[in-house]
């Protein structure tokens, strides 16, 4: 067994390392986990945008993940970008028989407007990734992809909550960060089935570095998942370190910039 827990990243890389594979395997380490990957795709990217995309085939995706799987005792994964349709189906396969937590954050369009989702991929999205997660961590414009409804004051939010735990996950938190802030503290809705939702409130920083923040508490919740945490703990840990990374952010290029991971290495997380 390892010495450390170990978290799985199944997710898309991108090339100006603030988001996706990258921005996880940072988060892992900030949390003192070791990080296992499988990439979904290949994105051509910086602070500024997405230039391109390209997609291994889908079998070499399930490859990727059995042997992962065969070797490595994982205690938590996530997954993010999945690309398309048949990615989702061969990751799905792959999950079946899971014994360990996962987090899916159903990445949909990344922060500078590029499509990282094709349109036949958000319904296996729903219909097979969703039903196994311990976790959905889908942000305002997901949440509206994915059911169809809008969000435009807390009845509807509750209703999209239902919404999407009616497709299966286990947990939902849907992300403030598209929503408006008030009195300085944007709100993530944690909601679990036959519950009220709760309201997590986080402080509002004002910073251009925000490349990835979703990447960031998604992987940082599974990385405490991993760590033996309950699920509130784990996303309130998370919500902790996000703060205190996007506090810590700095300029990388011209563009957004990502948060700074590893703002509290050598410290306790």
């Amino acid at each position: 067994m390892s010495a450390r827990p170990c978290v799985l990243t199944i997710a898309g890389s991108d090339s100006g390392g603030g988001a996706g594979i990258q921005a996880d395997l940072k988060t892992f380490m900030a949390h003192r986990c070791y990080g296992a990957s499988v990439v979904t795709a290949l994105t051509a990217q910086n602070t500024r945008g997405v230039t391109g995309i390209h997609a291994p085939e889908p079998g070499f995706v399930a490859l990727q993940l059995r042997t992962v799987l065969e070797d490595i005792p994982v205690a938590a994964a996530k997954t993010g970008m999945l690309f398309s349709a048949a990615i989702v189906e061969a990751v799905a396969a792959g999950l079946e028989r899971k014994r360990f937590p996962l987090v899916v954050d159903p990445v949909c369009i990344s922060q500078s407007g590029h499509a990282l989702l094709k349109g036949d991929a958000l319904d296996a999205l729903r219909r097979r990734m969703l039903p196994l997660a311990d976790l959905a961590t889908p942000n305002r414009p997901e949440a509206e992809a994915l059911t169809g409804m809008a969000v435009t004051d807390r009845e509807s939010l509750l209703a999209v909550l239902e919404k999407l735990l009616s497709f299966g996950p286990r947990a939902v938190l849907l992300k403030g960060g598209h929503m408006e802030a008030r009195d300085g503290e944007l709100i993530d809705w944690l909601a679990l089935p036959g519950q009220e939702p709760e309201p997590l409130p986080v402080p509002q920083v004002d910073t251009p570095h925000t490349h990835g923040t979703g990447c960031a508490l998604s992987a940082a919740i599974a990385a405490r998942l991993a760590r033996g945490e309950a699920l509130r703990d784990a996303v309130r840990g998370a919500q902790t370190f996000l703060n205190r990374a996007l506090v810590a952010g700095f300029a990388v290029g011209r563009g957004a910039s990502p948060p700074d991971h590893l703002a509290d290495f050598g410290e306790s997380c």
